[in-house]
């Protein structure tokens, strides 16, 4: 059961005058640490909440890349990756895009990895990216710590947009890093709080309120995922149609980028909205934000709690218009 709110910024030091477990919330705070103890048990390791999942990222590489650093990132994934590393270049980061179903780059100091990919939802080489001598960090919202742990396949950090499915409610938004090596952790802890990357306890307490229920959302959502990645991939109208295997995310081509807005906007059921991992489904054309890194005519579908007939009827109808 989730725990109260304490909302406080500050805490009393002890009657010898001493700090206690709380004294400034930059540092730690009890809605933190409670939900950051049942995301580390979720994960198999010491989990970090950040206020965001850009929040994590940032986090993870101003601790773990080396100064003029190689970061390989897997093509095809979470753009906003590459749009951060490409906008710290003049701080000497080198981002390069790879495959992730092949090794990574001899060069790289580092690896990025997701699991699967968003949008076009391809699988990492885990075993080629950990024999790989730099660290290897992956973000698993996808699949959430229920069907991916990165650490237990060989990873040094697991990564989420706890906004996502984590929280699963579309009103929160934060990040998280877990990793096992201690030392690690200590680094990643002090670059949090130096840099003030510090979620809210309101964050907190919602993050772990969305925690309580996410098994059975997860479960719901993969299997009315699976059967309308089915029909997607038999219907006339969609040239490709993409799915993992697991979670809740399908991706879909039709012809153009003029049908995709047509089909976008032509739901009545499932919203045009962007982010994904929400109780409600979602649907929308990724070339907008991602321009050629994605087909013009691909649609995101996040896949929600609604009765998968209706999610079927809906986008039927609405494909009929592509």
């Amino acid at each position: 059961m989730t725990g109260s709110l304490d909302r406080s910024a500050t805490w009393p030091y002890d009657e010898a005058g001493e700090p206690g477990a709380f004294s400034y919330v930059r540092a730690e705070h009890p809605n933190q640490v409670a939900v950051e103890e049942e995301l580390g048990r979720l994960e198999g390791g010491r989990a970090l909440l950040y206020p965001a999942g850009m929040g994590a990222v940032t986090g993870v590489v101003l601790t773990m890349l080396p100064p003029g650093g190689t970061i390989a990132v897997a093509a095809g994934a979470y753009y906003g990756h590459k749009q951060l590393f490409d906008h710290l270049a003049p701080w000497g980061i080198d981002a390069v895009e790879y495959d992730q179903t092949d090794p990574p780059p001899e060069r790289a100091d580092l690896i990025l990895v997701e699991a699967p990919s968003n949008p076009l939802l391809t699988m990492p080489d885990f075993e080629a990216a950990v024999a790989h001598a730099a660290p290897v960090v992956c973000d698993a919202t996808l699949a959430s710590p229920l069907r991916v742990r990165p650490l237990e396949l060989g990873c040094d950090v697991a990564l989420h947009s706890a906004t996502k499915v984590l929280g699963g409610h579309d009103d929160l938004l934060a990040g998280v890093a877990t990793v096992s090596d201690d030392d690690l952790y200590e680094r990643l802890h002090l670059t949090r709080r130096l840099t003030g990357l510090v979620a809210s306890a309101d964050t907190a307490w919602l993050l772990e309120r969305g925690l309580q229920t996410l098994a059975v959302r997860f479960d719901r959502m993969e299997a009315t995922a699976r059967e309308l990645a089915a029909r997607l991939d038999a219907h006339p109208a969609v040239t490709v149609a993409r799915y993992p295997g697991l979670g809740f995310l399908v991706s879909f081509d039709v012809a153009d980028g003029a049908a995709a807005r047509r089909v976008e906007t032509a739901t009545a059921v499932i919203e045009n909205a962007t982010s994904l991992g929400g109780t409600r489904t979602k649907l929308e054309s990724r070339n907008r934000w991602e321009g050629e890194r994605c087909p013009e005519g691909l649609l995101r579908l996040s896949v929600g709690l609604e009765d998968v007939e209706v999610l079927w009827g809906d986008l039927e109808r609405a494909l009929d218009r592509a």
